[in-house]
């Protein structure tokens, strides 16, 4: 562990959490509330007073920091993006509006979030690999705005509703989107990182691998999962403070000991991988549905551009973590 771990491990017990904690929530831009509009019952999410400077502040700290995502300071810019994914990814069911000049109206997905499963000691394999499923379907998206195939940015299991009732998992809060100057590879690696890193500090030890691999096999992209396996590795520098918000301030011995039996655990999932990436094409493929698009929303590409961007991919490998504040 390097000196940034360290650091952390003696920073933390002496309240660097809270203090991290406490500056997460006084940077939280949005508002969110629960109303009934046009008779759906609806996620409304309101910029609140003085949110392009917290978010310009936040993104001045993720490039000190080399953490490759950043907020939308500028409202238009964050409505357009947030709309423009969840129609995207959620759009032949369920509906998302514009509402008054700084606010989305997003119908409210059925099901609970895997965060709430997790802390309850109710996530289940079968959870992670609905929730693998719809960020491989997801990941086959092109987006304008990135320039290659679309990625979340804040893939947390806060961010991932699973509905029971049709054992479908839907993804959701698209405040933060990567760096352009990542590669897709990198970028979609990097919300496998996020969710994982959610994961690492709640599920009990006998538990973590089964149920990381059962996450990772349901995915199934051998090129992703080759450039997370890189990704494992604990930062230093500023990134640690991300760091510790990504893993609810879990001990740095630990994180470092559950990834390193992920980073084990992939070499032997390698030999598999091509036949689990075959079979999660044909199980789902991205939605075609109909929907306004506007210059820089990610838009569904055909098969042939998905494949001509997967094979023009480069393979820098880096990314750091940010904290999720909505």
């Amino acid at each position: 562990m390097g000196n940034g771990g360290l650091l952390m491990e003696n920073l933390v017990p002496g309240g660097l959490a809270s203090a991290a904690s406490r500056l997460v929530e006084a940077l939280k831009i949005n508002s969110i509330s629960e109303k009934t509009r046009r008779g759906r019952l609806c996620v409304v999410k309101r910029r609140n007073f003085h949110s392009e400077q917290l978010a310009d502040l936040a993104n001045l700290y993720f490039r000190m920091a080399n953490v490759p995502i950043r907020f939308w300071s500028k409202v238009e810019d964050w409505r357009r993006w947030e709309l423009g994914c969840f129609e995207m990814l959620n759009g032949t069911r369920f509906k998302a509006f514009a509402c008054g000049t700084s606010t989305v109206c997003l119908q409210k997905l059925p099901g609970e979030s895997l965060w709430d499963h997790m802390t309850r000691g109710t996530l289940t394999r079968h959870m992670l690999e609905a929730a693998a499923g719809e960020f491989r379907r997801a990941h086959q998206f092109w987006s304008e705005e990135l320039q290659g195939r679309w990625s979340h940015g804040d893939a947390t299991t806060t961010n991932v509703i699973y509905n029971s009732k049709d054992d479908c998992a839907r993804l959701i809060d698209f405040e933060i989107v990567h760096e352009k100057s990542l590669s897709t590879a990198s970028r979609q690696a990097d919300d496998l990182l996020v969710f994982l890193l959610d994961m690492v500090g709640f599920i009990p030890n006998r538990e973590w691998l089964p149920f990381a691999i059962s996450f990772l096999k349901a995915y199934g992209d051998r090129e992703v999962i080759a450039e997370l396996r890189k990704q494992l590795l604990l930062p230093g520098g500023l990134a640690w403070i991300w760091w510790g918000v990504r893993t609810n301030f879990t001990k740095p011995a630990k994180v470092k000991h559950r990834l390193a039996k992920v980073r084990s655990a992939i070499k032997e999932l390698a030999i598999h991988g091509a036949a689990s990436a075959a079979r999660s094409r044909h199980k789902r493929r991205p939605s075609i549905s109909c929907h306004k698009i506007s210059p820089g929303i990610p838009r569904p590409s055909s098969r042939t551009r998905t494949i001509n961007d997967k094979a023009k991919a480069a393979f820098p490998g880096m990314p750091r973590r940010l904290p999720t504040t909505t």
